[in-house]
């Protein structure tokens, strides 16, 4: 199971009521995070995440809201008893950006691993079982998307293995994609009691950017798309993309063109106080939109 939370949905500033923008997945007790503005660990807590599960961080691009918090979240981290490595990945600069930040937490009981990836470059890396791709986005400094993707086993056929007279226990061994040796001798294969492959658990999450079309495709077929709404109203469209952001219609557009199946939106103005009150603007595009809040949460299977 893959476990989504957003632990904060705000921009610009957090204010008493909603934390800046944030993203939390956990997957078989590791879990990552993208984004860290300031007092994100305050909001991690209060949403319940577990943060000594935290072993990747995604950073999608420099501006405070998106990293500010980077020193006070890794040493909530240490206080927290973590011990092993912290990955953390963002645009080209990261390391300097990082090392600066890091003068006010020079010492931590864990070591950082930092990657950074190469501007208005789309790719893909393979971390914990988790395949996470990126995709630069339109937002006047370099700024990237990300998707994350979990591979599923094959549907196991109970029915397939009760004909070849397999024992129950052995079940667990040959879905995890393992022969096993019967007590007659025989070697069963796994595709011998499976039935194909599954499609992949697939969130996409896209901020702070305008409405490029590279989006729907990279977003195509999610099981879940976030994406920014900084205002609800279309009299703000022009306005919202000459600043290399979106509104409410702008981000349902693209989860129609994508065909994702359902899509929350985040990473609101300060200004805009109740989301809620212009949901109907993204919902007469594509009906599936929620107007997420500080500490929505949904577990794929």
């Amino acid at each position: 199971m893959l476990d989504i939370c957003l632990p904060g949905t705000g921009g610009v500033i957090p204010l008493e009521n909603r934390w800046l923008a944030c993203c939390w997945m956990d997957y078989q007790g590791s879990a990552l995070l993208i984004d860290c503005g300031e007092g994100t660990q305050i909001a991690l807590k209060k949403s319940g995440c577990k943060l000594r599960r935290l072993d990747t961080l995604l950073i999608t691009h420099f501006h405070a809201d998106h990293i500010a918090g980077l020193p006070g979240l890794l040493l909530t981290l240490g206080n927290s008893g973590k011990t092993t490595p912290l990955t953390i990945i963002g645009p080209a600069g990261l390391k300097q950006v990082v090392g600066s930040l890091m003068i006010i937490a020079p010492v931590l009981p864990y070591p950082l691993r930092i990657g950074e990836l190469e501007t208005d470059q789309s790719g893909m890396v393979e971390m914990d079982g988790l395949q996470i791709s990126y995709l630069p986005l339109s937002h006047g400094i370099p700024c990237f998307g990300y998707g994350v993707a979990v591979k599923r086993k094959p549907v196991f056929n109970p029915f397939k293995a009760e004909q070849l007279g397999i024992p129950k226990p052995l079940y667990r061994t040959l879905h995890a994609g393992q022969p096993v040796r019967l007590e007659d001798g025989r070697v069963i294969e796994p595709p011998m009691v499976l039935d194909g492959e599954r499609k992949p658990l697939f969130v996409c999450y896209c901020t702070d950017t305008q409405p490029i079309a590279s989006i729907a495709e990279f977003a195509h077929g999610a099981d879940l798309l976030i994406c920014e709404g900084m205002y609800g109203g279309d009299e703000l469209h022009e306005k919202m993309e000459e600043r290399g952001h979106m509104v409410f219609s702008d981000s349902a557009g693209l989860a129609k063109k994508a065909g994702v199946k359902q899509l929350w939106l985040t990473h609101f103005s300060p200004a805009c106080l109740n989301p809620e009150e212009s949901i109907d603007a993204a919902r007469r595009i594509f009906p599936n939109t929620q107007a997420a809040y500080d500490g929505i949460r949904l577990t794929l299977p």
